[in-house]
């Protein structure tokens, strides 16, 4: 980010701080301690190797959308199909084949029709890795494209050489076969990690397209969002979203941010409050004007983080990329030395020709192009019984070199919800349930979060819930009615002092420190008791913390929140550090920073504030009850919401890559002792590896590695 950018990203972010740390005396004045502000994910946005876009990213294609993918992936599979039915004959008169299964068809212009066929299975099978060799020698990054292209590319002009008069035997079934299973390893990789749609517009989809504004006559008249001008006066009415960043001229509200900024409970705003663009509007209508037009505003600035990040994201390239460009120089220099050293002896050209062909065409083990594709789809399947969808494949398989794990906190370690933690009744003959009885009658007729979990606490202990009377808010302070015949009123601790009520000071302020937050009963002026609520910590998080520490990783809490809170939540599950208090953009720097000190870092959250982080981080993990940002932007999406799925994405990826490592040494083994035979080491001795020996050895590899892959289990 320019300098520029970031001192108008900083300026913009304090102009909503307000936004984010006044107080919020609510709809309810319930004073609230917690707020997670920003959490959300971080993750990988990769680079344009849409590396398991199948065709090994290479051919230089950026995110797809669904549609786009599923068009690739149907392109994959015609061109296996049609180069299946074409390596048919083009085996059957293969020379080669006929000679080591001693048999003959023949028939004038055969050598022709061989050449006609393999020239279609060439450039229509072909294209792919011939584009991807080309983009990848661009690139200057050598892997699985520039193999197999090489290779196909060998074999077709040397085979169409003997076909014209070159002495020596045509390789056009290798070049089939070969073609046909790599095809077929990449539409098998495709298939299992079909992308999701691309990140950057479902951020964008989460703005209003049209805006309700005012002329100078206060008529509506319905303009595009994308007209909007500063100054511009908007009607926002009840749950409607905010189309554009801007300030209250009247009304007052409460509106939800947690999509936004993370914030656990929507926040009561009035005149000259600063509304954001893409937040909802619950409860009241507003006019606001305009601030921010929608590329300056807040979620604009948050796609553009996410933005920079996806492209700044290294050109990482996955195992099977790095074996296949190891195997690539091999073969090259193989070649080189074959052909170098039979001419240095002093045989004819065109058997040193002949060897160099045959190492250069055979050092492309078929297996290879099976070996990470059959894996990839079996912990692909894997992970989605488990609930864990792999978006990335980059980002999961560096899993499992991730030290440390930060976590947001709202929605991902916490439920995101309020519940009832303590019910305090002040005066002797009121009861627990009475209290909770007479809060619970109340708040059913609000809509705010806190009222929900009053609700929803007196529905679980099955007490019989009276409709109120008179019901009505108190401004900033609360609300009133009259139950069971009594008026009764729920406030926040700010009412009861300007009432000049007296409590508990002590006890509520030690409630206060632990995050929670506070609302008192009244009875006319009498005090009949206080009830606490916080955002509840998710069953599993403890134990997902106890096993990353097993497994030496280091847990990090990156929250909005106040400090408090955030501090209390980390003492009850033991995470070991805590940093809190953090604006959106923030988070993301706080991943570079401890990228920087060396640390390779895995980021789970759950909202847009979390997705420059989730972007930024080498494992980025979205909790799926979370936003389509956050999902857009991470590499692997928990569908269960479950802290534990963690633990289990690095085990997962521990695994996979064992196995990914297993199945190379087998279709790279094949090479270890074919290239030498090949080459004609044992020449002397008069051994030379016949091609198709050569290929009964390289099916023999690739059946080994299927059959590995599908061992594949987790713990």
């Amino acid at each position: 980010m320019s300098k520029k950018d970031h001192h108008e990203h900083e300026q913009h972010h304090h102009k909503d701080q307000d936004h984010h740390t006044h107080h919020k005396e609510d709809h309810h004045g319930h004073n609230h301690h917690g707020h997670d502000h920003h959490n959300h994910h971080s993750h990988h946005a990769h680079d344009d190797h849409d590396h398991h876009g199948g065709d090994g990213g290479h051919s230089g294609h950026g995110h797809h959308g669904h549609g786009d993918h599923g068009d690739m992936m149907a392109d994959f599979k015609k061109r296996f199909f049609v180069t299946v039915i074409l390596a048919i004959p083009i085996i059957i008169l293969s020379d080669m084949i006929q000679m080591f299964f001693n048999y003959t068809v023949a028939f004038p212009g055969d050598t022709a029709v061989e050449l006609i066929l393999a020239t279609i299975v060439f450039v229509y099978g072909g294209w792919p890795f011939l584009t991807g060799l080309v983009s990848e020698i661009k690139d200057k990054s050598p892997g699985m494209m520039t193999l197999i292209g090489f290779a196909i590319s060998v074999a077709y002009v040397y085979s169409a050489a003997t076909v014209f008069g070159l002495e020596g035997m045509d390789f056009f079934w290798e070049l089939a076969t070969l073609v046909a299973i790599m095809l077929l390893g990449h539409w098998i990789e495709m298939k299992s990690v079909m992308k999701a749609s691309d990140s950057l517009e479902s951020l964008v989809e989460l703005m209003p397209q049209e805006a309700n504004k005012l002329d100078e006559n206060d008529q509506v008249i319905t303009v595009s969002v994308s007209d909007l001008k500063k100054g511009d006066r908007l009607l926002i009415k009840p749950g409607e979203k905010i189309p554009a960043d801007g300030h209250i001229l009247n009304g007052k509200s409460s509106i939800n941010e947690s999509m936004l900024t993370g914030e656990s409970e929507p926040v009561e705003k009035s005149d000259g409050d600063e509304v954001i663009g893409g937040s909802i509007n619950s409860s009241g209508s507003l006019t606001i004007e305009v601030s921010k037009t929608s590329d300056e505003g807040y979620l604009s600035q948050v796609v553009q983080l996410v933005k920079e990040a996806q492209e700044s994201k290294s050109r990482t390239q996955m195992l099977s990329d790095r074996a296949a460009s190891l195997l690539f120089y091999v073969a090259v220099v193989a070649g080189i030395v074959t052909f170098s050293t039979w001419m240095a002896l002093g045989v004819d050209t065109n058997f040193a020709v002949t060897r160099m062909v045959t190492v250069l065409v055979i050092s492309c083990p078929h297996a290879l192009g099976l070996a990470i594709p059959l894996v990839a789809a079996r912990s692909t399947g894997i992970s989605a019984e488990k609930g864990l969808f792999i978006r990335n494949r980059i980002g999961f398989e560096s899993a499992r070199r991730v030290d440390t794990m930060i976590f947001d906190k709202t929605g991902t370690l916490t439920h995101g919800e309020f519940g009832v933690t303590d019910i305090i009744p002040v005066e002797n003959n009121v009861s627990e349930e009475e209290l909770l009885r007479l809060a619970a009658s109340l708040e059913s007729q609000s809509e705010h979060p806190i009222a929900a979990g009053i609700v929803a606490k007196g529905k679980e202990k099955n007490i019989d819930i009276p409709q109120p009377e008179d019901f009505d808010s108190i401004t900033g302070a609360g609300i009133t009615g009259n139950v069971d015949g009594k008026v009764i009123s729920i406030v926040s601790p700010g009412h009861l002092q300007r009432e000049g009520i007296s409590y508990d000071k002590e006890r509520l302020s030690k409630l206060s420190e632990t995050g929670k937050t506070v609302v008192f009963v009244l009875q006319e002026q009498t005090l009949l008791g206080a009830i606490a609520l916080a955002d509840a910590v998710k069953e599993s998080a403890k134990e997902a913390i106890d096993r990353l520490h097993q497994i030496g990783m280091e847990t990090v809490m990156l929250t909005g929140d106040n400090e408090q809170v955030a501090q209390e939540v980390a003492k009850q599950i033991g995470i070991d550090q805590v940093i809190a208090e953090v604006l959106p953009h923030q988070k993301a720097e706080k991943v570079k920073e401890l990228k920087k000190d060396g640390k390779r870092v895995g980021m789970t959250g759950d909202g847009i504030n979390d997705a420059p982080a989730l972007a930024n981080a080498d494992l980025g993990v979205a909790v799926g009850a979370g936003t389509d940002v956050a999902m857009e932007t991470a590499d692997v999406v928990l569908v269960n919401s479950d802290p534990l799925d963690v633990v289990s994405i690095v085990d997962l990826s521990r695994v996979t890559y064992r196995k990914m490592i297993q199945n190379l040494w087998w279709a790279a083994g094949y090479n270890i002792v074919a290239i030498p035979l090949a080459a004609g080491v044992l020449a002397g001795w008069g051994f030379l590896l016949d091609p198709a020996l050569g290929a009964v050895l390289m099916s023999l590899s690739t059946v080994i590695v299927a059959i590995n892959a599908q061992t594949l289990k987790m713990k």
